[in-house]
């Protein structure tokens, strides 16, 4: 699904992010990317994305050079992205307004897109329909992530990138959303790629983990975590043992 060959990358006048830096991700896993601030996570993220370009190296996604935005890569930012002055209805179909305005041009939406989705569905399993209406200051940070997803999974992507989505939770709203996240994907068949600043939530989330090191990063640093999503693994000895050894590794690199 990824392939990442030789990847260097800094931003203008600054020091490397990446060099020479390889990562393969395959079809229908689950990611999650930790490190410690200022390693390069949400570089990473908008690099998958193709919102930055690499200074040299290669990224590909389902075998294909990405050289630019892809219409089946779903972006979840920290803060939602939602518009203010938009309702939660407005917001989930702003995709779906996008394509529909360039049809199905292999660019901005899929060449086998139809046009004229229905977000309804969508908004209704996700406990959104009765909010549809409200404007998103006038719902709480669970239900604008879940509108966030909805607008997301209106476009049937199967590559979906999330940059800190639960950051701004509280701890029973997170949790929730985060099961909700694995079981859609699941059911969709997504590749999921989430950026987290905490191994609590990197563990519980990601089958595999990538652990970025301090500016540059050579090398990818992956450490297997096959019962992430499993029914009570958070409460597992197997899952403190990897939040153990996940924080020592990242103290270590911060000393």
């Amino acid at each position: 699904m990824i392939l990442i060959h030789s990847l260097t990358f800094g931003y203008p006048r600054g020091a490397l992010i990446f060099q020479d830096f390889d990562w393969q991700v395959a079809r229908g896993q689950t990611w999650t990317v930790l490190g410690p601030s200022g390693c390069g996570k949400t570089s990473l993220l908008y690099l998958l994305a193709g919102l930055l370009q690499p200074t040299s190296g290669q990224i590909e996604i389902d075998g294909q050079p990405l050289t630019r935005p892809r219409p089946r890569t779903g972006l979840i930012l920290q803060d939602y992205g939602l518009l203010p002055w938009a309702t939660v209805r407005q917001n989930a179909e702003l995709g779906l307004r996008v394509r529909n305005f360039y049809g199905p041009d292999g660019t901005h939406a899929p060449r086998d897109y139809s046009p004229a989705r229905d977000v309804m569905p969508w908004l209704e399993r996700l406990g959104l329909a009765e909010f549809a209406d409200r404007f998103p200051a006038q719902i709480s940070g669970g239900q604008r992530q879940r509108a966030a997803i909805v607008r997301t999974l209106a476009l049937s992507p199967d590559l979906l990138l999330m940059d800190e989505p639960f950051a701004s939770l509280d701890a029973v709203t997170r949790e929730d959303l985060q099961n909700l996240t694995l079981s859609l994907c699941a059911e969709q068949q997504l590749t999921l790629v989430i950026v987290t600043h905490a191994i609590e939530e990197a563990v519980a989330l990601g089958e595999k983990i990538l652990l970025l090191e301090t500016a540059p990063n050579q090398n990818a640093r992956v450490f297997e975590n096959s019962q992430a999503g499993q029914s009570n693994y958070r409460n597992s000895q197997a899952y403190h043992d990897l939040c153990n050894l996940l924080w020592k590794e990242m103290r270590h690199e911060k000393a």
